[in-house]
């Protein structure tokens, strides 16, 4: 079995036990690696310190990239803290509700900009700030969704969105590819986050899923979380730029 024993994992997206990141973040911790996780603000924290104390994080510390100085203070923590970066894991997304619910033709410009900053900008700028702490090479993930290649029902403007998120994966990966970083979309099919609670129909969404994956069960976190911990070792040190599938199979049928 690998191993991820003394890397130093940066985790950004857990909201509860349900998030994805959370589950990534879990099973990073329990091949060893110390971590860094971050919460949205005030009112997050309450929910999001307890399940970083239970992974026994080592720093825990605010982030809401809406503000880039944010940023800038999480990463000062880590290089005070650790000095350097192995891992990092950007599982955050976001459109204002009055955009996502309606027509791809009708997202306002503020609305698309939003979405476009909060869920694939702002992956580009955590790796930029990461990149001079990967000193020996390191791997960053981010999450996108299948929506992004085909057109799903109610997935509307995020479509467009993971569709860019992905691109962005792909030349930070041709980018990064010398200095032995790598970077990869990690792509379940639908499941139950609160993320994914704004979406329209999400339970109808549910369960088709399941129904037409070939496996009939729908991805959970630790699936996920397994797969971010292999990319994030040596044995995955040639996998990049890819978006992988881990969803039953529910992206092959037709």
């Amino acid at each position: 079995m690998f191993s991820l024993e003394g890397k130093k994992a940066l985790i950004v997206g857990v909201a509860n036990e349900q998030s994805i990141a959370y589950g990534c973040a879990t099973a990073i911790r329990a091949q060893g690696a110390d971590l860094a996780i971050t919460y949205l603000n005030e009112k997050a924290e309450k929910w999001v310190r307890p399940l970083a104390e239970k992974l026994d994080a080592e720093i825990i510390e605010p982030l809401d990239v809406r503000h880039p100085e944010q940023e800038s203070a999480l990463f000062d923590v880590i290089r005070a803290t650790w000095g350097e970066l192995d891992i990092l894991v950007h599982s955050i997304a976001f459109c204002p509700k009055e955009d996502l619910h309606g027509r791809v033709l009708d997202c306002s410009t503020e609305g698309f900009q939003l979405a476009m900053d909060l869920s694939v900008h702002s992956f580009l700028r955590l790796i930029r700030l990461a990149e001079p702490m990967m000193r020996n090479g390191g791997t960053c993930m981010t999450v996108t969704f299948y929506g992004s290649e085909e057109v799903i029902e109610d997935y509307n403007i995020m479509g467009p969105v993971k569709a860019a998120l992905e691109s962005a994966t792909r030349y930070a990966a041709a980018e990064l590819g010398e200095k032995m970083i790598s970077v990869n979309a990690l792509s379940p099919g639908p499941l139950a986050t609160r993320a994914a609670s704004g979406i329209e129909h999400f339970d109808e969404m549910l369960a088709k899923a399941a129904k037409r994956a070939p496996t009939h069960t729908l991805a959970r976190i630790e699936d996920i979380g397994a797969y971010a911990a292999f990319l994030a070792s040596k044995e995955a040190r040639n996998v990049t730029g890819a978006v992988v599938k881990i969803d039953g199979g529910f992206s092959i049928m037709g």
